[in-house]
């Protein structure tokens, strides 16, 4: 699973395969924590972050979210998808 960015000690990845399940998604890591979020309506699916990791990572989702969107499309390809600007 590529790592497509990287901020605050978060750490954002997409699996690249044509069966990963809808809907399109990404997973963040912070330390023990996962989360899956969705990438169209930019909410929490599954997982958890502490709170304001989980508020950093779904700001920067709804500001990269067509950047996100395009990555899936790779993704569900089997290409790699590309980096993704981070949240500075």
């Amino acid at each position: 699973m590529p790592t497509i960015c990287m901020f605050y000690g978060i750490i954002i990845r997409m699996f690249c395969a044509p069966g990963e399940h809808n809907p399109p998604h990404f997973h963040a890591y912070y330390g023990e924590y996962k989360a899956t979020v969705d990438i169209r309506t930019c909410e929490l699916i599954e997982g958890n972050l502490p709170k304001k990791q989980l508020k950093l990572v779904l700001a920067w989702a709804e500001l990269r979210q067509e950047d996100l969107l395009a990555n899936w499309t790779l993704a569900m390809n089997s290409e790699l998808p590309f980096k993704v600007e981070p949240l500075k």
